[in-house]
């Protein structure tokens, strides 16, 4: 439940919270490509370097606790500078309020504000809810790996997805 959460900028001092929010939904094996976060000092990293290299990254935070995020990394390559990748998650307990919406639209708003013009994801096919929010975003279905993710013996396509800025 929702208590005092508000959405910030990614900051040093939340990527502690920030890794154990991404850890516990990676342990529900439902929702992110892996079942568990990287090392914290891995995290550290890849926030820091992330940001320099102008990646846009918010936290949903109640209290000093990271309950979700949305951040949108830009590619590496030169000719995929315009371009990035979203991923974002919600820890449950918070999860139907909201949030997911507030961190995309923030997200997206400073995406556009620091010149991407493309914005792409890989969402499993069996995550409506998060399917029906990026459509809600504007975000077309792409394409489909088909059996792109095996977990516990069962098989979900994964459903690549994108959105053009609109000028």
């Amino acid at each position: 439940m929702m208590l005092d959460v508000h959405i910030e900028p990614s900051r040093p001092e939340l990527v502690e919270s920030f890794h154990d929010c991404l850890d516990s939904v990676a342990r529900e094996s439902q929702h992110l490509a892996f079942d568990q976060a990287p090392p914290l000092e891995q995290m550290r990293l890849y926030v820091a370097e992330g940001l320099e290299k102008g990646m846009v990254q918010y936290f949903a935070v109640d209290g000093e606790n990271v309950v979700g995020w949305c951040d949108i990394r830009r590619a590496a390559r030169e000719i995929q500078s315009h371009a990035g990748t979203l991923g974002m998650g919600i820890r449950t307990g918070y999860r139907g309020q909201g949030l997911g919406s507030r961190l995309v639209e923030w997200s997206l708003i400073a995406a556009w504000s620091r010149g991407f013009t493309r914005v792409g994801l890989d969402v499993f096919a069996a995550n409506k809810p998060a399917i029906a929010l990026y459509r809600k975003f504007g975000f077309e279905h792409e394409g489909v790996k088909v059996s792109g993710r095996l977990v516990n013996g069962v098989y979900d396509d994964i459903v690549v997805m994108g959105l053009l800025r609109n000028e």
